[in-house]
């Protein structure tokens, strides 16, 4: 017996059950399915707390802070961070890391503005808004890249001395990589040093399709970035969201203190962390090779560029950006695009193509739209 009464436990069951089939039909938002951390679950059986610097330690010891060193240093080593100079740990998911991040960039320049596009992620604003950060948002072009002529103008104009750009490694509805060697070349004509600005990117889903595809566009720390913000919960998988954010040492020791009451240092945002998402991506790099990481993601984008021409072919106006696992595409009705949980912004919606997408399904949603998109067509 579990203590629950008989209709509790009716209703428990019935959640199980609609997330069961809903989660076989999520295709509008990036949620890998395609895992089985089973062994890991005895450990929720314990309550495990990571509090503090994972490459110090403390007194709480009841954690898992070595297993998340090994993580942060995995993804360290995978964006080709100075091994000398870096610090990360593991977050609660892409918005924490980008906050973190963030927080580092305005501890080194308490008065700049942030730089960000229109298609950057939602979360920028309340970022801006909790760090008390004076947002600029530049347009955009077509394919949902960063118009740096824009970019250009508004610093200049700023008159800043002092500023941070806000980089997408793959924005949200149209999976766009901004040109970040572009970036540097335009500032530099313009006669900005590189101590001037800090450069953070938002890789919360792309950061993990980059590493492993032939030709890569810039983005991780030999494109000379100061930070990177992926999600855990996306490409790899979790059931728990999750995240890691990787600055350079010398700016995270701008937010150090030594704490008395834990026995070492707290550079992170939360004070008690999440224990478990540590062993999840520690379980998750450790049973992949980078050969099954490359061969996941290539089929990923081998079935988002197939998405893609099928729509195409068939009278749809549909697209997507080099290396990319997202195909976007003219809304269709809302019947339709509740029935896949679409992702929805003006007149575009889009699919991402993750590790559990098969075939079938796939194929059965581009009927779906086809069809609409015919139907539209002759009313």
């Amino acid at each position: 017996m579990n203590g629950l009464s008989e209709e509790d436990q009716r209703q428990l069951d019935r959640l199980y059950d609609d997330l069961s089939q809903r989660h076989q039909h999520c295709i509008g938002y990036p949620l890998s399915e395609d895992f089985d951390y089973s062994p890991l679950y005895r450990f929720l059986k314990m309550s495990i707390n990571n509090v503090g610097d994972p490459y110090e330690g403390g007194n709480p010891v009841v954690n898992t802070l070595t297993f998340e060193k090994t993580v942060v240093d995995y993804f360290a080593e995978l964006f080709h961070a100075d091994k000398q100079d870096f610090w990360g740990y593991i977050t609660n998911g892409g918005t924490e890391g980008n906050l973190y991040c963030c927080y580092v960039a305005r501890r080194k320049y308490p008065l700049a503005k942030l730089y960000f596009s229109v298609d950057s992620h939602y979360s920028v604003l309340k970022i801006t808004n909790l760090l008390r950060m004076q947002p600029v948002i530049v347009k955009s072009l077509p394919n949902g890249e960063i118009d740096i002529d824009d970019l250009m103008e508004r610093i200049i104009d700023s008159g800043d001395k002092t500023f941070i750009i806000w980089a997408n490694v793959g924005t949200t509805m149209k999976g766009a990589v901004d040109n970040i060697p572009s970036i540097h070349e335009r500032l530099a004509l313009a006669g900005f040093s590189r101590n001037q600005y800090y450069l953070h990117t938002d890789a919360a889903l792309k950061g993990l399709i980059l590493p492993f595809v032939p030709n890569p566009e810039p983005f991780d720390f030999r494109a000379d970035i100061d930070s990177i913000a992926v999600s855990g919960h996306k490409m790899i998988g979790s059931p728990i969201p999750c995240g890691v954010a990787i600055v350079k040492a010398s700016a995270a020791h701008l937010i150090d203190r030594s704490i008395e009451y834990i026995d070492t240092h707290d550079l992170t945002i939360a004070g008690s962390r999440n224990a478990f998402t540590p062993l999840i991506l520690w379980y998750a790099i450790k049973t992949h090779s980078k050969k099954d990481w490359v061969d996941r993601t290539l089929r990923c984008i081998h079935f988002a560029q197939y998405a893609k021409d099928r729509l195409v072919n068939e009278g749809v106006e549909a697209h997507s950006n080099p290396n990319s696992v997202t195909v976007y595409f003219t809304k269709p009705s809302e019947v339709v695009w509740r029935r896949y949980h679409l992702a929805t912004q003006g007149d575009i919606a889009h699919i991402i193509i993750l590790g559990h997408v098969r075939k079938p399904f796939l194929d059965q949603l581009l009927d779906d739209v086809i069809q609409d998109s015919k139907a539209k067509a002759l009313r």
